[in-house]
């Protein structure tokens, strides 16, 4: 059953984003349910769905679950269409034992978090950080591809026959080897025999293994020129590079004006502390949420600092007298250096939309 408001009175959508369909409800500014529909996720879905809301009152905004997968498309063209758009988590186990799960509840709770103000605005996925996400999805692909055809490659040389073995153990560089297995040529009218059989199989990997490092490095040329081009303050600052400062920017999205602060860009990156105090106990631990690939950049910008920067030598010396752990020491070095980083990222965002 559907319930319509007057032209003026403003409602609140909610969609549980699938594959092939979509899920979508409505409720007013009290929280009372005004109908729920189903709609094929396409773009004539799309505007069915924006319409089917607009007949029920004015839109003020849409909670999309899943707004950076499955629902990235109805994203984009609510917000084309000047529709507020809002990300919101999936329900928590509790909700989910009490009140079931469907669909249709699924899509009330996305427009009831709105409501309630617990929906957070979604990274916009149409800029330049966008096009780095998509090199660096690529790039890291092509990385663990080749690491799998490396160990390949050195377990077949390890169980290879010994002429083959004793012949490709003089290789100590990974590229030799690489190179060494590339450069074989078997009999193919013999491959019955094991030795020729092994040379073809390490001939074929080795092969696999330079084209996905020709493609590493490709990638990671095209991902050097975004950055310097979109980050140049930040590439400057010490101990980032290339590969880091692009996890920093993608976590950042195209539109870091959706975080607040400084803080909220912290406990994005999972380095804010978070109060465990209870009783008479009183300490802080470590946040093990936010993006793990931005997580990662700072801490590798933090060892490197640790090694080569004499004021942040001088800072663990101190913080190690006056008797902190290494991991709390790095903990907090993170905090710094995200605090750090956040200023350098929105000068470069506001140099970018100058420009």
């Amino acid at each position: 059953m559907e319930v319509r408001m007057t032209e003026s009175a403003e409602v609140i959508g909610g969609v549980d984003t699938h594959a092939a369909v979509h899920c979508a409800a409505v409720i007013d500014e009290q929280g009372r349910p005004l109908g729920c529909r189903q709609f094929h996720a396409n773009q004539k879905g799309y505007r069915e769905l924006l319409a089917w809301m607009r007949r029920l009152g004015k839109v003020a905004s849409v909670g999309v679950e899943g707004a950076g997968a499955y629902g990235a498309g109805l994203a984009r063209y609510l917000e084309a269409s000047g529709v507020p758009v809002f990300e919101v988590a999936r329900p928590d186990r509790r909700m989910r034992r009490q009140a079931g799960k469907s669909d249709p509840i699924d899509a009330e709770a996305a427009a009831r978090a709105v409501l309630a103000g617990k929906a957070t605005r979604p990274k916009s996925a149409d800029g330049r950080i966008e096009a780095m996400r998509a090199l660096r999805v690529a790039r890291n692909g092509a990385i663990k591809a080749r690491t799998a055809a490396v160990n390949t490659l050195r377990s077949l040389i390890v169980a290879a026959p010994e002429p083959l073995r004793h012949r490709l153990a003089g290789s100590r560089s990974q590229s030799a080897v690489i190179a060494t297995c590339a450069r074989l040529r078997p009999d193919l009218a013999r491959l019955g025999d094991p030795s020729e059989a092994t040379k073809l199989a390490l001939r074929h990997v080795a092969l696999r293994a330079q084209a996905l490092g020709a493609e590493c490095r490709e990638l990671d040329q095209r991902l050097r020129d975004l950055v310097a081009a979109a980050a140049p303050r930040t590439l400057r600052v010490f101990a980032l590079g290339s590969e880091t400062t692009a996890a920093l920017l993608v976590c950042l999205g195209d539109n870091p004006d959706r975080l607040r602060s400084e803080a909220a860009f912290a406990r994005l990156c999972g380095v804010a502390p978070i109060p465990a105090s209870s009783g008479n106990t009183r300490r802080h631990r470590l946040h093990r949420g936010g993006d793990r690939s931005a997580n990662r950049a700072l801490h590798i910008a933090v060892v490197v600092r640790m090694r080569y920067c004499e004021r942040t030598r001088a800072y663990v010396a101190r913080r190690t007298a006056e008797g902190l752990s290494k991991p709390e020491i790095i903990r907090c070095l993170k905090r710094y250096l995200a605090r750090e980083v956040f200023r350098t990222l929105q000068a470069d965002y506001v140099a970018s939309m100058t420009t």
